[in-house]
């Protein structure tokens, strides 16, 4: 959970700027790299392949040769499920900033409930090498055990969104002793948790950016459509294909089901549960949302559809985690007609990208959506300035 400190970091940079700080951080790790992108912190031991594991496909081809600083580090905190570089301590993020800057930033937390480097294989390389600083955080708290943080219901995926607006605004700050100014354009992005938390950031703290991009974000509604109602319908109903259709997942998506069921659908509804409504007691396929009304924990971090800045979602319409008939195609009606707002519906994409390997022709690639709709909202922000 979030501990108030106002504690300052410095930090030297071999071969570069002196004196740099990392607003509010307890501890920092500095380096000059000659390449930021995973391309070269796999090799340098300043990413970790594990937290991205499965999120792309194998074909993936990523840009490389971006050099720059990369700062690792965390902010205070009590808990300690992330046990990266041995620190065992939450709230860890990691910040790069490449020689060559286009005046952007680009902001996220990770999907799931990985760690910090997350983000790099699918995020990081591709806007570093266009350019942009790039900062990920932990999101405060990690792993299968994430909902043991905090004191009350809700605490640790509130803390998520606190902590990634600590990271922007120490971001921004590290950007401006770095290159003499502060950043033109900040974007948030995200995939799946991430996606949520680029949603409630721009409802909540749009000031802090110019747009962002939700690659299928969790939907957290207070009353209506959310994983706590549609997960228990698909479990009870399963291996029934109308009983799970009706759940919410799309015809069509049938082949992706048992993977689902076995990795992700009783997983998934069971550490959601245990941190909203930890008094729950009975069988994952018995949880009736309704019924329970967990709304005090939800109301905390649920979304609205308000929006202040420009949002691009993209979602595949075989989604077999997050359906898209009760997550984005739900929000893109909270959000209405007057807001600005984009979404695209992407035929055959899955919520794992990973899966594609797995079933040559079947899916479509989601990464190379993301690539596309991020030159979009840059385009669509310049339009707008």
């Amino acid at each position: 959970m979030i501990v108030a400190m106002s504690l300052v970091a410095s930090l030297l940079v071999p071969g570069g700027p002196g004196g740099l700080t990392v607003p509010g951080a307890e501890h920092v790790v500095t380096a000059r790299l000659d390449d930021l992108t995973t391309a070269g912190t796999v090799a340098s031991g300043h990413t970790d392949p594990a937290d991205w594991a499965g999120l792309h496909p194998a074909a993936t081809v990523n840009p490389t040769g971006v050099p720059g600083v990369q700062i690792d580090g965390y902010f205070p905190d009590t808990s300690t499920t992330n046990a990266t570089h041995g620190w065992n301590h939450d709230s860890q993020f990691v910040i790069r900033l490449p020689d060559d800057w286009n005046g952007g930033l680009v902001v996220t937390g990770t999907p799931g409930n990985r760690e910090q480097y997350a983000n790099d294989f699918t995020i990081s390389d591709w806007v570093l090498a266009k350019g942009y600083a790039f900062a990920a955080t932990d999101k405060g708290n990690t792993g299968l055990d994430f909902h043991t943080d905090g004191r009350r219901p809700g605490d640790a995926i509130a803390e998520w969104n606190e902590r990634v607006t600590q990271l922007t605004l120490a971001t921004k700050a590290v950007v401006r002793q770095r290159y003499g100014r502060k950043p033109a354009r900040t974007f948030m992005a995200g995939i799946s948790n991430g996606g949520y938390l680029v949603r409630w950031q721009l409802e909540n703290r749009g000031h802090l950016y110019d747009g962002g991009l939700d690659w299928e974000g969790t939907l957290w509604r207070l009353k209506g459509d959310n994983l706590l109602g549609y997960l228990p319908e698909a479990l009870k109903a399963y291996p029934d294909p109308e009983g799970v259709r009706r759940a919410g997942f799309a015809a069509g998506s049938e082949f992706l089901w048992p993977f689902h069921r076995q990795h992700y659908w009783e997983l998934t509804q069971q550490l959601y549960q245990r941190e909203l409504d930890p008094s729950y007691e009975g069988a994952p396929a018995d949880y009736d949302y309704a019924e329970r009304r967990p709304y005090a924990a939800v109301a905390r971090i649920a979304l609205t559809g308000r929006i202040t800045k420009p949002l691009i979602t993209i979602h595949g319409t075989l989604d077999s985690l997050l359906p898209i008939s009760r997550s984005s195609d739900v929000y893109a009606e909270m959000v209405g007609p007057h807001r600005p707002f984009r979404y695209h519906r992407v035929e055959g994409g899955n919520h794992l990208d990973g899966l594609v390997d797995a079933h040559p022709g079947r899916l479509t690639p989601m990464l190379p959506v993301f690539r596309e709709s991020f030159a979009e909202l840059e385009a669509w922000v310049q339009s707008r300035r």
